[in-house]
């Protein structure tokens, strides 16, 4: 039997992340995948998504080129061409990680592994199974989506985000099940290849669980685009009528109905427990219950990533990793880490740290400014000056307990927010910062002068 010092279960960001960190500290390492390196982010998630928004964007830049006195005739795509290109892009970052896996010298075993007590892991090879044992294990094995027993769901055809990215053909109309990140992003793809997009959410806004400025923001921009959204609407059933999908629901106990071709679900992710079905750790609800070294009930056995819920994000599961593997090697773990929230729609939400609302709950005086970028020179030279950045501070001394910004390109942005509140800094000292100009990171600059009362562009 081969022995480890750590086995990872997982080859997402979580787990491969892990891996090559411990495999700097000097440690023997088992990577155990059953599916793809780079996990749901690389494969069927993260990258895709924003592979095929970069696609979308560019089609819209073109439909839009008579505004900065360019004439194109003719526009046209292929959604296999745009497939195709967004597997080079993820096979590129997979035999990446490949490489830097064998670079750090990490065992690789290509199976699915049964976690037992004891610490072995029993691994489902090609040919044959095998059984490694490890000292310590990290438990990275990830989420999938959450199909809702939903009435008729089963009798009608429907895509996850699993699938949805290797679609053959657009359809003529998109109903979206959940106006969360993940079905607003591919709401927004899909809207700028043509489709009839329609959202339906049962909570009263759309990512209700972000900043409510941001969120209604961005549904005004998501309907002028041509995208409808139900909010407050619940999901009755689906039945087919004439090889339509006819999806029924109810809102304010008025039953209504849509006809479409094609229906995503996406309404949220759910662990994968596959392999770690019998191994008696805690758990917390559907999560495995951890401590802040991301260690589980049973010693030397950690859980990272979407298993663990919080923020299901490919960076906190990256962070978790690295948490895990200083706690096995003995350095200092300090608490759990700000993580930046991004949403890649049309416009982005980039945010971190508290909302407005979340602030006001924790008992702080909170002041707060927004700053809209409509007259931001380096946004209007692109014609995207639509949007605002907005600071939630402690009013008497300026903490910074929140950014949250709207715009284009904001997800580029939101880390010197970041940056200032890992190092807890202040809104005065944000202000005391020069930034470039033209710049639209600047607005940050014009957000703390006028939180400060010393605007130059705004009170």
């Amino acid at each position: 039997m081969q022995k480890f010092d750590v086995a990872i279960v997982g080859g997402g960001p979580g787990g491969y992340v892990a891996a090559i960190r411990a495999a700097k500290e000097g440690l023997a390492v088992a990577l155990v995948e059953g599916r793809d390196l780079g996990g749901t982010c690389l494969n069927r998630g993260c990258i895709p998504s924003k592979t095929l928004l970069k696609h979308a964007e560019v089609l819209e830049q073109i439909k839009n080129a008579q505004a900065f006195g360019i004439t194109v005739n003719d526009v046209s795509y292929s959604i296999e061409a745009m497939v195709e290109r967004k597997n080079t892009v993820v096979n590129t970052l997979k035999n990446g990680i490949k490489g830097l896996l064998k670079q750090n010298k990490i065992k690789v075993f290509e199976g699915y592994g049964v976690v037992s007590e004891n610490k072995t892991i029993t691994i489902s090879l090609a040919k044959e199974n095998t059984t490694i044992q490890a000292e310590n294990i990290i438990l990275a094995t990830g989420s999938k989506p959450f199909v809702p027993p939903l009435p008729g769901l089963d009798n009608v055809s429907y895509h996850t985000s699993d699938t949805i990215f290797d679609i053959e053909e657009v359809p003529s109309k998109l109903v979206i099940v959940g106006g969360g990140v993940i079905g607003l992003e591919i709401g927004c793809i899909f809207n700028r290849l043509g489709s009839d997009v329609e959202v339906v959410e049962m909570a009263d806004r759309i990512i209700p669980n972000e900043d409510e400025d941001a969120t209604k923001f961005l549904a005004k921009q998501l309907k002028k685009s041509g995208i409808s959204i139900h909010t407050g609407t619940k999901i009755t059933g689906f039945k087919l009528d004439n090889g339509k999908t006819i999806v029924e629901m109810e809102k304010n106990q008025e039953q209504q109905t849509i006809e479409t071709d094609s229906v995503l679900v996406a309404v949220g992710r759910t662990p994968n427990v596959t392999g770690i079905e019998e191994l008696p750790v805690t758990f917390d609800g559907k999560f495995v219950k951890v401590n802040q070294s991301m260690e589980t009930s049973i010693s030397g056995i950690y859980a990272i990533g979407d298993l663990v819920g919080g923020h299901q994000l490919a960076h906190a599961a990256s962070e978790e990793g690295i948490r895990a593997v200083k706690q096995i090697v003995g350095q200092e773990v300090h608490g759990e880490s700000l993580i930046p929230r991004c949403v890649y729609s049309f416009p982005e939400i980039a945010s971190v740290g508290l909302t407005e609302a979340e602030a006001k709950k924790a008992g702080y005086t909170v002041k707060v400014k927004k700053v809209d970028l409509a007259a931001n020179g380096k946004a209007i030279t692109a014609n995207e000056n639509s949007g605002f950045v907005k600071i939630i501070a402690d009013e008497k001394y300026g903490e910074i307990l929140g950014v949250v910004m709207v715009g284009a390109h904001v997800t580029e942005m939101i880390s010197t927010g970041t940056a200032f509140m890992h190092l807890e800094g202040t809104v005065e000292e944000i202000e005391s910062m020069v930034f470039p100009h033209p710049t639209v990171s600047e607005a940050l600059f014009e957000n703390a002068a006028a939180w400060m009362e010393n605007g130059i562009h705004y009170n």
